[in-house]
C-alpha cells in the first residue's frame, strides 16, 4: 500500500509515479514560462504580433518589426512637421540633399506627406477644393570646387540624384544642383577662383570648414530665393545637432546656441525647417538599410577636421556606451531660451493655418517677445548682443562678426583681412554694411526724431 504523507516513519513504499507525473507537469509549464518570456522579449511592442527585427536604443528605444520601425520614424517626423507648423498648404518646400542618409530620409517623408496631402485634394474633386497642396523641390550642392573628385565619379552620382528624384511619388520634384561657387554673384568674373582664394585664407581647419558650412547655407538661401521657395528642410538629426552643442559651447557659441538646435529658424530670408530634430542617426540609417528604394549617394562626405571631428568622434564613443547620450544632450540643451525667430512667421489666418495653429497651442509653443532685437554675424549669422567699434572696412567688418568666426576664420594680420574681405560673396559683405547701420541707429535711437515730430 502506498503513502502518501510526508510524516510516516513506516517501511511503506510511497507512490514515486504520482511525483514523476508532478515533476513533468511543472517542467513543461516552466518550459511553456520560458517559452512565452522568449516569444514576449523579441515581439514587436507596437503592433505585438510580429516578431520584432529591429532593435533601437536611446530615448523610447525598443523592439520593432520593420513597418511599425518605419512607422515610428514617420511619426517622429510628422509629429514634429505638425506641431511646430514647418509646413502648410501654401508653401514651396525645398529640401536639401546632400546623399546621406538623413537628407535621404528627410526628401522620403517630406514626399510622402505631400501624397498624402495630394490624395485628400482629389478626393474633394466635387466637394470644396480650399486646401491646395504645398510643392516640393530638391537642391543638391557642388562643392566639387572645394572637394575636387573625379569626373566620371561625380557625373554618376548626379545621376543617381536624379534618379532618386525622378523615382519619388508624384507630383514630379524639380531637382536643382547649384555649384557652390553661385554664392558669388554672376557680376564677379570669376567665382570659382574667389571661393578657392577664400578658403585658402582661413588657415584654421575648424574654421575652413565652418566657413564651408555658412556658404552652403548661402547657396541654399539663394537657390530657394531664386525659384520662389518659402520653406528650406535640412536634415539635421539628433546625432548631427548633440555634436553642435558640444563643439558650439568648446567654441564659444554660447550665446547662439539656442538659435541653432530649435525645430524652426525664420532669421533667414526663407526660413529653415528641421523636421528629424528627434530621430537619431543611428535609427535612420537602419531604415535605409532596411529599405532598398531609400538609396544613398556618398559624395562630398568628408570627416570632420579639427574641433568639429573631435567632437563627432567624442559623441560617438558616448553613443556607443549609453545609446541615450545624443538624446540627452539634445533634450538638455532644448531647454535654453530660443530667440524669436525661431518660430515660423505668421501669415493671413485661413482654414488651412488653423490645425496648425491649434496644434501650436497644444504644445504651449508660445512666442518670445521679451528678448531684445538682435544683430547678426554677417559670415555665420549667429544672433549678437552687441557690435564692437572700428573705421576702416575690413576692420568695421571683423568687429560686425561674432568672437568664434573672428577667432577662427578671419585672419590676424590686417594686410591678410583686406585681402580675406576682397574674396568675400557680396551678399556676406551686404549683411555686415545692414548690421552695422542697425547698430548705429540703435545707439542714436534718443537722438532721432519721430515721424511725427516736428523739427525745432
Amino acid at each position: 500500500m502506498a503513502c502518501n504523507g510526508t510524516g510516516c516513519q513506516s517501511g511503506c513504499y510511497k507512490d514515486t509515479t504520482g511525483d514523476q507525473h508532478d515533476n513533468h507537469n511543472n517542467s513543461a509549464a516552466d518550459a511553456n514560462a520560458d517559452d512565452n518570456n522568449r516569444r514576449h522579449r523579441t515581439t514587436c511592442l507596437k503592433c505585438k504580433a510580429t516578431e520584432a527585427t529591429v532593435f533601437t536604443g536611446g530615448d523610447g528605444g525598443g523592439r520593432f518589426c520593420a513597418d511599425c520601425f518605419r512607422s515610428n520614424l514617420y511619426g517622429k517626423f510628422k509629429l514634429a512637421v505638425t506641431s511646430n507648423a514647418m509646413i502648410s498648404p501654401t508653401d514651396k518646400v525645398l529640401v536639401a540633399f546632400s546623399g546621406g542618409p538623413s537628407s535621404r530620409v528627410a526628401l522620403q517623408f517630406v514626399s510622402e506627406m505631400q501624397l498624402k496631402a495630394q490624395k485628400n485634394y482629389d478626393a474633394t474633386a466635387n466637394r470644396d477644393r480650399s486646401l491646395p497642396v504645398f510643392a516640393v523641390g530638391v537642391a543638391f550642392i557642388d562643392e566639387s570646387e572645394i572637394h575636387p573628385v573625379a569626373s566620371a565619379a561625380f557625373d554618376k552620382a548626379v545621376e543617381d540624384i536624379k534618379e532618386i528624384v525622378s523615382n519619388l511619388p508624384l507630383p514630379t520634384k524639380e531637382l536643382h544642383v547649384a555649384p557652390i561657387s553661385h554664392v558669388y554673384s554672376t557680376k564677379t568674373s570669376d567665382g570659382k577662383q574667389m571661393l578657392r582664394n577664400l578658403t585658402n585664407s582661413v588657415s584654421d581647419a575648424t574654421g575652413k570648414e565652418d566657413l564651408l558650412t555658412h556658404l552652403r547655407m548661402l547657396s541654399l538661401q539663394k537657390v530657394a530665393i531664386k525659384n520662389g521657395y518659402t520653406k528650406l528642410v535640412l536634415g539635421s538629426c539628433t546625432s548631427r545637432i548633440a555634436c553642435h552643442v558640444l563643439s558650439a559651447t568648446v567654441k564659444g557659441q554660447g550665446y547662439s546656441l539656442a538659435a541653432d538646435i530649435q525645430y524652426a529658424d525664420a532669421r533667414w530670408e526663407v526660413p529653415v525647417v528641421l523636421p528629424l530634430r528627434d530621430c537619431p542617426l543611428q535609427e535612420l540609417n537602419i531604415l535605409c538599410n532596411l529599405d532598398s528604394s531609400l538609396k544613398i549617394v556618398d559624395i562630398f562626405n568628408e570627416t570632420g577636421a579639427g574641433i568639429n571631428g573631435l567632437v563627432s568622434s567624442f559623441v560617438k564613443i558616448l553613443q556607443e556606451e549609453n545609446p541615450s547620450r545624443e538624446c540627452t544632450i539634445v533634450r538638455t540643451a532644448g531647454k535654453l531660451t530660443p530667440f524669436p525667430f525661431n518660430r515660423i512667421p505668421e501669415a493671413n489666418v485661413d482654414d488651412a493655418d488653423l490645425v496648425s495653429q491649434r496644434r501650436q497651442k497644444k504644445f504651449n509653443l508660445k512666442p518670445i517677445e521679451s528678448l531684445p532685437p538682435e544683430s547678426f554675424c554677417p559670415i555665420c549669422n549667429s544672433p549678437m548682443s552687441c557690435y564692437g567699434n572700428a573705421e576702416s572696412r575690413p576692420e568695421l567688418f571683423r568687429a560686425a562678426c561674432c568672437p568664434s568666426c573672428q577667432y577662427q576664420i578671419l585672419p590676424d594680420e590686417a594686410s591678410s583681412m583686406d585681402q580675406f574681405y576682397s574674396f568675400l560673396p557680396e551678399s556676406i559683405i551686404a549683411r555686415a554694411k545692414n548690421g552695422n547701420q542697425k547698430w548705429i541707429r540703435e545707439k542714436i535711437q534718443d537722438c532721432l526724431l519721430l515721424d511725427d515730430e516736428d523739427e525745432v
